[in-house]
């Protein structure tokens, strides 16, 4: 059993998907498929279930999930005491779209003598590495309850309307004028708060908007966006002040739309030492962008 076979379970059991795995593992799909087959192999049972459209964990797999975690944590304990960063490193889940913010937050940190090591993956897989120790706290949007879980709410971020600048309107845009346009926006599964605001706002707004195709990523979306047939998605608005985007306008909506970004942590954890410090960087953050 190979340390990476470990690691790249771990990255397929929380996305729930090969292709996403290899791409946040920064490895070729092939790859990951071959190891995982192996670590079966050698296991001597199956860890997914690939019957399916959409792959899933067997029993088995679940019950490897939670000690699989525990190896990558006691490799991360081992790898910092041999470089002598124990007590002073600070592990970071991070999503898309944090902008500026995200830096203030790093240089505050590393201004206090922490190290920080960033880790970007899914919103899922980052409460679970926080839940399972592997990551210290974790930027969240639009959350509020998840079991072994604590939420504190960091700042507001407030989202924009991408159009094609050929046909954006100057000011805001009342979310009604979209109703004809088709919707280019993430699956609910992949991002629930995001989804049910967006789709929330344009109900109360008195239409259901036409869902447009879907793309892996917000690269390719705003891409399809400036080049095809007109459409439109929201981004968060820190994400798009660090965006050249020529052929796409942002625009802000009316009514306002914003999802409340929050720290996850351990539930019961003392808001001290670390965290505290952590937590002054994202009020920082917080009054330097308000």
């Amino acid at each position: 059993m190979e340390l990476r076979q470990i690691q790249y379970f771990v990255t397929v059991a929380e996305v729930l998907n090969f292709g996403r795995a290899a791409e946040q593992l920064g490895i070729g799909q092939p790859g990951v498929s071959q190891q995982i087959a192996r670590l079966e192999r050698e296991l001597g049972v199956l860890l997914f279930d690939r019957s399916a459209r959409a792959i899933r964990l067997t029993e088995a797999g679940q019950r490897f999930l939670p000690a699989a975690r525990a190896v990558l944590v006691s490799v991360d304990h081992a790898r910092a005491a041999a470089t002598g960063t124990t007590g002073r490193r600070l592990r970071l889940g991070t999503s898309t779209g944090l902008g500026e913010r995200l830096t203030t937050v790093v240089s505050q940190l590393s201004g206090r003598g922490l190290q920080v090591d960033l880790v970007s993956t899914s919103t899922r897989a980052r409460l679970d590495r926080v839940r399972g120790g592997q990551l210290d706290a974790a930027f969240v949007r639009g959350q509020d309850e998840v079991a072994g879980l604590e939420f504190i709410p960091v700042w507001e971020d407030a989202l924009l309307i991408a159009l094609p600048a050929a046909v954006a309107p100057d000011g805001e845009v009342p979310l009604k004028e979209l109703r004809t346009l088709p919707l280019r926006i993430t699956s609910r599964r992949d991002n629930p708060p995001l989804v049910d605001l967006v789709m929330s706002a344009c109900s109360a707004e008195g239409f259901e908007p036409v869902l447009g195709p879907r793309s892996s990523n917000l690269q390719d979306t705003h891409a399809s966006i400036g080049a095809g047939p007109p459409s439109w998605t929201v981004i968060y608005e820190s994400h798009a002040q660090v965006l050249r985007e020529g052929r796409v306008a942002f625009r802000r909506p009316s009514p306002r739309l914003a999802l409340t970004t929050c720290l996850a942590i351990p539930a019961g954890s003392t808001v001290s030492g670390d965290l505290a410090v952590l937590l002054e960087a994202c009020r920082a953050a917080s009054d330097q962008f308000e």
